[in-house]
């Protein structure tokens, strides 16, 4: 080997880098640890002890928090914490850029574009496609009534095609999500968890956000999802309102029916509230008497229009919505807008107070949140908290305007974020100077932080909505944590073993250059800042079984060449030539970099975290293996050590093999066929048990007191969510896993709060003590209710199944075009397809068959796309080492027809064959053991694929080679092979 010292020189130095990358997380763990310490238990403390320690210098001139910048950061899976993908509302944006054109093509093109939005298209593509069709060439974008106008201003003109002016509307749009990127950012900067990440997801609108550590859940997407359209509007008074409220009521007598009364209508419509309240058991049901008021109790003067109960505020939406009932408004209060208060759970949990604001034809108020430079938490006159705002002039003037209006009519002042009133204050003591005003109302202390950092923030160009979330406590990342450790340090314990045994002296050099891999892998780590989840770490144990890889295709060619008479140090160097080991090696990687890469484009969160470190490892296990090994070997011959490869008990292991597999192939092709009909009637008959990465829904992880009958738990929740509830025991009967479709579309947090609320009404009876809090929230050592919870949406959904589609065919595809140019004849790659094919189709047919009786969950998601892809690359790692000792002895010295050349090559790869399918499956035996619960589905897929590829390289590839290659070419080959020979 040449350049050694420079090879050593690298290897020391590269091991010195990884050592101190890796010493910044062992540094900031301890600081972490003893933030736990300080804070025993208190979430708050803990954060505040870290933002305390942020600027100070703790390691070799670097402050906490630049430490804790460079450590490896541990994903959501192994820290617990919230992860939620965001969309901002592209349709949105683009009805705010045409000025919310009343344009009917235009408004059918936006529709359109939602509906039909295909998987995987952003839906700017799917607008500019809808608005093609619909329009057909009639209404041009630059049209005065589209985007030509004062919002746009130069960028758009009438004289522009609709090519020019769809490239502005995309640039337009980018920066509307930059915009929100940026405000998103600022909010969560000021949220108070370790190391969130965010992350625009190209310009498809979608943000992905990362709370590590973060428990309170609903606090988390009302910062997340809030626009921050603060608005300010003069109120109404119930007074206003009393003739309209009176006509509604008599209009709806004549179109509801069944209202429960117990009373005549001849009494106040307070008074008969008030009494059918009290006497709601004994009502019965009578067509007529008072429909709104049943509903709504008015109020007692003041700007509250009237109170009603949570669950009834829909039902009187639609009332206050039909025209029929608007017309009852008069002329002067047309444009009038109904909206809720916030709810006060401390005055009175399910009830709301219903406002009705004095708005504009244009919808749009004198006074914004625009004005706004400054926000704070602060306390009102009364102790309560509140939220203080400062304006800016123009806002200071129109203020003092609105409130000298208000202290003159005895007016009042509503003040509306999000379409939600949060209070409208009376103005007692005159106009008020100097752009200062308060938010009061029903909040505690963490509310006023949240909602004055999200007025500092800014609003966003549109609303967002959470079409993705994920939710892991602390307890289940610990335990994933726990289960990754001891699985690594089995399969390392496991491979280094067996390579002990079979190969004697070299196992040790193998096992030694195994251990450099390890601390590269997790020095490069480091260095790039990359985030390790729970598939990483099975990455990084795959990553120790295949790592011996190469090792072990060195190791059998040597032991060749010394069974062919070569001394060790020329069994050693042909070994590590071209025409020894090194082109099969260099194919087999090739193979399994594309099908890794393939995996890192198309995957997302944990699976972009395995794909990261199998590649990482990929180049790691090669370094240590051609270099470290080769150091390690080249001293053993200068010091004259022998070296056989072999040990007294191995000696003759998979030696001798004389199989005539091309024989069998009629035997292979029948059982092989039989395996794909089955699985393909499986697939009509029993489907495939499809996760809520390919479908959307809700999923959570909930632990119970004791064990519990899934069948019951089942009923309870399907008379509540009214339609299929899939309900799985997932690891023991006292944690299930529940799945429902309720509301997935609703990307709100009312939405969301309401399916954990039903989810915990029907479930609490199972507990012998828990609160709401208790039952959602997630907090250190938590060991009942929802451990973890996760929802996708139905568009999101079809994204990942096209991009799972699409990855799973590129990989096929990539492969076949780098076999072919390598092996210079398509068949090669024909028969690594065809061996590949059948993997994934014997795979997915056992998921099939399976999943319905298996005692862990055998999903298909984004974590078994990931496996499928892992598959393909062991598969097409096998096969090429068979197809690179055809090549080898088509052009060596072996004679025989096509047929015998192709089963000797076989034959002679079997041990090397054998050896690293064996690894592999140890390794993947022991995580499948104590991997844990959640990747188990995972590892089992791939645990099936490796014994299923291997047996499809000697049994399909090589057939499939030898029949699809005409007999010419073959008769061709031979002579050519011969003559040479």
């Amino acid at each position: 080997m040449q350049n050694k010292g420079l090879i050593k020189f690298f290897a020391i130095v590269f091991a010195l880098v990884c050592i101190y990358q890796l010493s910044f997380t062992f540094v900031s763990n301890g600081i972490e640890k003893d933030a736990k310490a300080h804070a025993n238990g208190d979430s708050d403390k803990e954060v505040a002890y870290l933002e305390s320690m942020k600027d100070s210098v703790v390691y070799l001139g670097y402050t906490y928090d630049e430490v804790r910048n460079k450590q490896i950061n541990k994903g959501l899976d192994l820290e617990g914490g919230i992860n939620v993908m965001l969309e901002i509302s592209v349709k949105d944006i683009v009805k705010g850029l045409a000025n919310n054109s009343k344009n009917p093509v235009f408004n059918k093109a936006l529709d359109e574009a939602k509906k039909n939005r295909q998987g995987n298209q952003d839906y700017l593509d799917a607008f500019f496609v809808a608005f093609d069709k619909e329009s057909n060439g009639t209404v041009k974008l630059a049209s005065p009534e589209l985007f030509t106008n004062r919002i746009m201003g130069e960028a758009v003109n009438t004289k522009m095609t609709d090519d020019q002016v769809k490239a502005v509307i995309r640039k337009k749009v980018s920066e509307s999500i930059d915009s929100a990127f940026g405000v998103l950012t600022e909010r969560i900067d000021k949220f108070g968890v370790v190391q969130p990440n965010i992350q625009k997801l190209g310009e498809s609108g979608r943000i992905m956000v990362e709370l590590p550590g973060a428990k309170d859940i609903d606090r988390v997407k009302k910062l997340l999802q809030s626009t921050a359209q603060l608005e300010f509007w003069e109120a109404y008074k119930v007074n206003d309102l009393q003739g309209f409220l009176m006509g509604a009521n008599e209009v709806l007598k004549k179109t509801e029916k069944d209202v429960k009364v117990a009373e005549t209508a001849t009494a106040s419509p307070t008074d008969t509230l008030l009494t059918n309240k009290a006497k709601d058991s004994a009502a019965a049901p009578v067509k007529g008497a008072n429909p709104l008021f049943e509903k709504l109790t008015p109020g007692q003067g003041g700007p509250i229009i009237g109170i009603a109960s949570v669950k009834d505020t829909a039902k009187i939406n639609s009332w206050l919505k039909r025209a029929d009932i608007r017309g009852l408004l008069s002329a002067d209060q047309r444009y009038a807008r109904f909206a809720w208060g916030k709810e006060d759970v401390r005055k009175s949990k399910g009830v709301l107070e219903l406002y009705c604001l004095k708005t504009n034809r244009e919808g749009i108020p004198d006074l914004a949140g625009n004005v706004i430079t400054g926000a704070n938490a602060a306390f009102d006159q009364m102790g309560k908290p509140s939220v203080e705002m400062q304006m800016n002039n123009r806002g200071a003037q129109v203020w003092e305007e609105m409130t000298g209006k208000a202290y003159r009519e005895q007016g009042f002042i509503a003040i509306v974020l999000d379409n939600v009133v949060y209070s409208a204050p009376g103005v007692t003591s005159g106009p008020i100077a100097g752009g200062n005003s308060q938010i009061s109302g029903a909040f505690d202390v963490t509310e006023t932080k949240d909602l004055a950092n999200i007025l500092r923030a800014g609003k966003l160009p549109a609303s967002a909505d959470i079409v993705q979330s994920e939710v892991v406590g602390p307890s289940l990342g610990q335990e994933a944590i726990d289960n990754g450790i001891i699985s690594s340090i089995a399969g390392l314990l496991l491979v280094s073993l067996w390579m002990v045994v079979y190969y004697g002296k070299a196992g040790w050099f193998a096992n030694a250059a195994l251990v450099v891999n390890v601390l590269f892998l997790f020095g490069m780590l480091a260095s790039l800042g990359a985030v390790l989840t729970l598939p990483g770490i099975a990455g990084i144990v795959l990553t120790i079984g295949t790592a011996v890889d190469a090792n072990i295709i060195i190791y059998e060619r040597a032991k060749e060449e010394l069974r062919h008479g070569k001394s060790l140090d020329e069994a050693v160097k042909i070994s590590y030539s071209w025409r020894g080991a090194m082109s099969s090696i260099t194919d087999a990687n090739v193979t399994h970099v594309l099908t890794g890469l393939v995996l890192l484009i198309f995957g997302t969160g944990p699976v972009k975290g395995f794909a990261t470190t199998l590649l990482l490892g990929i180049f790691t296990s090669l370094f240590t293996s051609l270099f470290i090994t080769r150091l390690f070997l080249d001293w053993s011959i200068r010091k004259g050590g022998e070296l056989t490869f072999v040990t007294g008990l191995s000696k003759n292991w998979f030696t001798n093999f004389h199989f005539d597999f091309l024989g069998a192939k009629k035997f292979t092709y029948i059982f092989s066929s039989i395996v794909v009909i089955v699985s393909c009637v499986s697939f009509y008959v029993n489907g495939l048990d499809q996760g809520i990465d390919f479908v959307g829904g809700r999923t959570f992880q909930v632990k119970f007191e004791k064990p519990v009958v899934a069948d019951d738990i089942k009923a309870d929740l399907d008379n509540v969510f009214h339609q299929g509830v899939d309900v799985k025991v997932f690891g023991n009967n006292s944690q299930l896993r529940i799945t429902t479709k309720y509301k997935v579309e609703e990307n709100t947090v009312e939405a969301d709060t309401e399916v954990n609320k039903m989810l915990f009404e029907s479930l609490k009876k199972n507990y012998s003590n828990i609160t709401y809090e208790q039952f959602v929230n997630t907090y250190e050592g938590k060991q009942v209710g929802i451990l973890s919870a996760s929802k996708v949406s139905g568009v999101v959904a079809d994204d990942i199944k096209a991009n799972s589609v699409w990855a799973v065919l590129g990989a096929m595809a990539i492969v076949f075009i780098y076999l072919m140019v390598s092996f210079r004849k398509w068949q090669y790659s024909l028969g690594a397809i065809a061996a590949v094919a059948h993997d994934v189709i014997f795979v997915l047919g056992i998921y099939s068959l399976c999943y319905k009786f298996m005692p862990f969950h055998m999903e298909m998601d984004q974590h078994f796309i990931a496996a499928i892809l892992t598959v393909i690359g062991y598969s097409m790692n096998d096969t090429v080492i068979v197809f690179d000792r055809v090549r080898e002895y088509l052009t060596g010295k072996e004679k025989g027809s096509f047929k015998d050349i192709v089963n000797a090559s076989v034959n002679t790869t079997m041990s090397r064959t054998i050896n690293t399918s064996l690894t592999m499956v140890l390794v993947l035996g022991i995580m499948f053991i104590f991997g844990g619960d959640s990747i188990r589905g995972f590892i089992f897929a791939m645990l099936i694929g490796i014994v299923v590829g291997t047996y499809s390289s000697l049994f399909i590839a090589t057939p499939v080679l030898v029949d699809s290659m005409p007999k010419k070419d073959k008769d061709l080959i031979v002579k050519q092979h011969n003559e040479e020979a």
